[in-house]
C-alpha cells in the first residue's frame, strides 16, 4: 500500500510547538509520508526566522511560502491573506497531498484551508469549536470548521459547538490539546542553565508575559498593552519579567516598538523574539504567573500549576481552569490581578484540556481514514441528531 501523504501547514512558532509531536508521529509511522509547508511568521526576520527551528528539529520543509507584507494594518493583513492563498495553493498543487492538517485559527491557516478546499483536498482541523470573542480568530476558526472534513477538538463543549454548525458527529473527535502532549514529552532545562541560556537572572518572583493584538478592538489592543506596561510598573522592578513577542497581526509592530522601549528602561525585563518550545516550557515551569492574552495561559499553564492573568476580551469564552484570573484591560485591574495571582495556590489545578495523549487519538483516526474513502461532499447534520 502506498503511503498516504499528509501535509501539515504551519505559520507561527507557537502553533509549530503544538504540532511538533504529531509531526514526529506522522514521520515515524510507515502508513504516512509527512509533508510540511512553512509560511507566515516562520519566514520573517522580525519574528525570529523560526523555520530554522523546524529544520533544526530534523524535519524537511517541502515548501516555504512567503506571504507577510511589511505592514501593520488590517489592509496589510487582508492582502497578506490573499498572497498566502496563492502561495499555499501552488505548494499544495505541487505536493498533491491526500490530506491537509492545520491547527488553530490564524489567518495563515485560513488561507491553507481555502486553498485545500478549492483544490479538492480533504482537510483535518485541530482546535475547532472554541470561542475567543475578542478577535477575528473567532470567525476564522468557525470558517475553517465548515471547510474541514475531520475535526479534532480539545474539549467536550467545543465538540458540541462544532456539531451545532452542522458537522457530522462521527467526524468530530474530542482528543484534548496537543500542548499537553508537548509538555509531557519535553525535557525541561534546569534553572541555572536556563538563566545562562536566557542571559536573565530570575528574581524571587517572576512573570512570563505575552500580549497579542486584539483584532476586533477599535485600537487593536494597543491601549490595553499600554495599560499592561503601567501595571507592571506598579508591581515594581523587584519582580522579573520575561516577554515573548506578539504574533504577526495588525498592530503587532506597534506592540513590538513599545515592548522594546519598555525593556530598555527596565533592567528586570527581557524580551525574546522566539523562545522555542523547550525554553518556553522551561520558563513556564520556573515563573510564578503567566500574564497577557495568549491562549497558552489557558491551554498549557494549568499543567504547570501556574496561575494566569488573562487580560481583556481576546480569549473571552474559552474554557478556563480555576487557575485563570480574568481582568479588564486597565492598569489598576491588571495590577490587582497580578498581585492576586502571585499569592494563588494552584497545586490542585486540573487542566481541562485533556491528559497529554492527544497525538495517539489523532493518529488512530488518521490510520482509520486510510482504510475508508474520503468523501469531499458534506451533509449538514441538525444539532441533537447524533
Amino acid at each position: 500500500m502506498n503511503r498516504q501523504r499528509i501535509c501539515v501547514v504551519t505559520g507561527s512558532r507557537a502553533e509549530y510547538g503544538l504540532l511538533q509531536p504529531l509531526m514526529r508521529a506522522l514521520e515515524d509511522d510507515p502508513t504516512f509520508s509527512l509533508q510540511i509547508v512553512a509560511t507566515g511568521a516562520h519566514l520573517a526576520p522580525e519574528f525570529g526566522l523560526t523555520y530554522k527551528v523546524i529544520e533544526s528539529d530534523g524535519f524537511k520543509i517541502d515548501a516555504k511560502v512567503e506571504m507577510l507584507l511589511s505592514s501593520d494594518t488590517p489592509l496589510g493583513g487582508a492582502k497578506s491573506l490573499g498572497i498566502a492563498v496563492i502561495g499555499i495553493a501552488e505548494a499544495l498543487d505541487r505536493l498533491a497531498p491526500d490530506l491537509v492538517v492545520v491547527l488553530g485559527d490564524r489567518f495563515e491557516i485560513f488561507a491553507a484551508a481555502q486553498a485545500a478546499l478549492m483544490l479538492r483536498i480533504p482537510l483535518a482541523h485541530i482546535g475547532g469549536g472554541d470561542t475567543t470573542e475578542g478577535a477575528i480568530d473567532e470567525a476564522i476558526r468557525h470558517g475553517i470548521t465548515k471547510m474541514a472534513h475531520y475535526h479534532f477538538v480539545t474539549n467536550g463543549l467545543a465538540r458540541k459547538r462544532v456539531m451545532q454548525m452542522g458537522e457530522d458527529p462521527t467526524r468530530v473527535y474530542n482528543v484534548g490539546s496537543l500542548g499537553l502532549d508537548a509538555i509531557r514529552s519535553c525535557v525541561l532545562i534546569e534553572r541555572d542553565t536556563l538563566q545562562s541560556s536566557l542571559n536573565f537572572d530570575f528574581r524571587r518572583l517572576n512573570l512570563l508575559v505575552t500580549f497579542h493584538s486584539v483584532t476586533l478592538a477599535p485600537d487593536l489592543g494597543v491601549s490595553g498593552f499600554d495599560e499592561l506596561l503601567l501595571a507592571l510598573d506598579g508591581v515594581g522592578e523587584s519582580v522579573g519579567v520575561i516577554f515573548t513577542r506578539p504574533n504577526a497581526d495588525p498592530a503587532g509592530l506597534q506592540l513590538i516598538e513599545r515592548l522594546d522601549a519598555y525593556v530598555k528602561r527596565h533592567p528586570n525585563a527581557r524580551v525574546y523574539k522566539s523562545l522555542g518550545q523547550q525554553l518556553y516550557y522551561s520558563v513556564m515551569a520556573q515563573i510564578d504567573a503567566v500574564v497577557g492574552n495568549s491562549s497558552s495561559g489557558l491551554y498549557e499553564a494549568p499543567s504547570f500549576q501556574k496561575p494566569t492573568v488573562d487580560i481583556g476580551e481576546r480569549q473571552r469564552g474559552r474554557l478556563a481552569a480555576d487557575s485563570v484570573i480574568h481582568c479588564e484591560p486597565e492598569s489598576k485591574f491588571i495590577e490587582r490581578a497580578i498581585r492576586q495571582a502571585l499569592t494563588l495556590d494552584c497545586s490542585r489545578t486540573v487542566n481541562p484540556y485533556g491528559d497529554g495523549h492527544c497525538v495517539e487519538r489523532i493518529m488512530a483516526v488518521l490510520r482509520q481514514s486510510v482504510e475508508t474513502s474520503q468523501e469531499l461532499q458534506k451533509r449538514f447534520f441538525l444539532a441533537g441528531n447524533e
